[in-house]
């Protein structure tokens, strides 16, 4: 095979890396950047509702699940970036290469139900954070959502990758103020949290919910765009002393991006347990709005509000640019930004406009996604492990390890699922 990055050609809308890339990138905070892009997804609205429902039914039962999921999170956003920096490719690309073309569509299909679900978490938590704020009817919420997003695409689309990293880490701080403001007037119950650091269940649905809050947390798009991100960001080069440096950096990245967007989970599933459980119609992002503002105030509920907004803003843009990499990589394909942002809102609107229940249908799209995490994280560990593909930054024999331990354990918690919800209908 001839050498890839001579043939590579980057789809316009995206920043163009190249071989030889300069280097004025010395200090550390130069590189931070695409972890954040990517971190996004951690803290979107299918999050929100996912750990609205655990704290409020379960209290701090679960916190456990967030830790394992985070740190989970940190080894494969990780692995993701190394992948696209050491090969220059992302992880849609390198498969786009290495499947047959019957193959190349099968895995399109399930990636872009994938993304489908991605969006419909992210323009229902917008819809209803416009409800929440302003009153506006669901579907006209996700219509605006759709427009708005579709801006926000067109700032990285014109100006490249770094202004889209800063109105995304812009839109990072205030979800993250919007949704942990609330513990600094909540009654958090330390015993209680220790407590919910010991991993165990109760019954089928705390396994719905932590499958749940796993596919919100690690999620399948996140996998594919952090290596196109990361690429895109700092350029394809073959000067190993360049890569090890942006490699050290990117550790760094990972590491304060996904610290953060964990974090705020954990603030959301704590702001539940100690203000929301046991009260009556908290199952839903409205009901629980509705008792944030009664228990504490209307200014939280307000922030709270904001931050949901900003989330789901924020989310459904690097959803659908994470969506423009898979095509691309996968098929080949080019299609012009507004038609994806356009046929990818379009279930969303259908889920909102016939009156189904917008926080199951969250809850259920997490569910979903985390169905999907293995068909990204297996061919990840696999290329990183691959010493033709990775040549001397091949992953270490402990993080191959570790990185398929992972994988087994998210496979394992997806055919409990299952089993529950076969068992549960039968």
């Amino acid at each position: 095979m001839s050498d890839v990055r001579a043939e590579w050609v980057p789809e316009p809308s995206l920043p163009q890396p190249s071989a030889h890339s300069p280097r004025p990138e010395k200090r550390l905070l130069f590189l931070l950047g695409p972890a954040f892009v990517a971190a996004i997804a951690y803290v979107d609205p299918g999050n929100v509702a996912a750990n609205l429902t655990a704290g409020a039914k379960y209290g701090y039962l679960l916190v456990w699940v967030l830790v394992v999921a985070n740190v989970m999170a940190v080894l494969i956003q990780y692995l993701s970036a190394k992948l696209g920096l050491v090969t220059g490719k992302s992880l849609p690309e390198l498969l786009g290469e290495r499947l047959p073309r019957s193959g190349r569509l099968l895995f399109w299909v399930q990636a872009e139900a994938i993304a489908a679900a991605t969006d419909l978490a992210e323009v229902i938590g917008g819809a209803i954070a416009l409800h929440i704020l302003f009153g506006l009817p669901l579907p006209l919420g996700g219509l605006i959502m759709g427009v708005v997003s579709t801006a926000l695409l067109s700032v990285q689309s014109r100006r490249g990758q770094r202004p889209f990293e800063f109105v995304i880490i812009g839109l990072l701080a205030v979800v993250t103020v919007g949704f942990v403001a609330g513990l600094f007037v909540s009654p958090l119950s330390l015993s209680e949290l220790v407590g919910g650091l010991v991993p165990r269940f109760q019954g089928t649905e705390t396994v719905l919910l932590a499958a749940s809050m796993l596919g919100a947390t690690v999620m399948p798009h996140a996998i594919y765009l952090h290596s196109g991100l990361a690429r895109d960001r700092h350029g394809a080069s073959v000067d190993a002393t360049r890569i090890t440096h942006l490699l050290r950096a990117t550790r760094w990245d990972v590491l304060i991006a996904l610290v953060i967007a964990g974090s705020v989970n954990i603030a959301m599933l704590l702001l539940a347990a100690s203000s929301l459980r046991g009260v009556e119609g908290t199952d839903s992002i409205e009901g629980a709005h509705a008792a944030i503002v009664a228990a504490l105030g209307p200014v939280v509920g307000i922030v709270f509000g904001i931050g949901l907004l900003a989330s789901g803003l924020a989310s459904t843009s690097v959803g659908s640019y994470a969506g423009s990499q898979i095509m691309a990589g996968l098929l080949h394909l080019r299609v012009p930004l507004l038609l994806r942002r356009v046929v990818t809102l379009i279930p969303a609107l259908i889920v909102l406009a016939i009156g189904f229940d917008p926080t199951s249908a969250l809850v259920l799209s997490q569910v979903f996604l985390s169905i999907g995490i293995p068909f990204a994280l297996i061919p990840l560990v696999a290329y990183t492990q691959n010493r033709k593909l990775m040549g001397e930054f091949t992953n270490p024999r402990v993080v191959t390890w570790l990185a398929w331990i992972v994988t087994a354990l998210i496979v394992l918690l997806n055919v409990i699922l299952i089993a529950l919800i076969i068992v549960g209908e039968s």
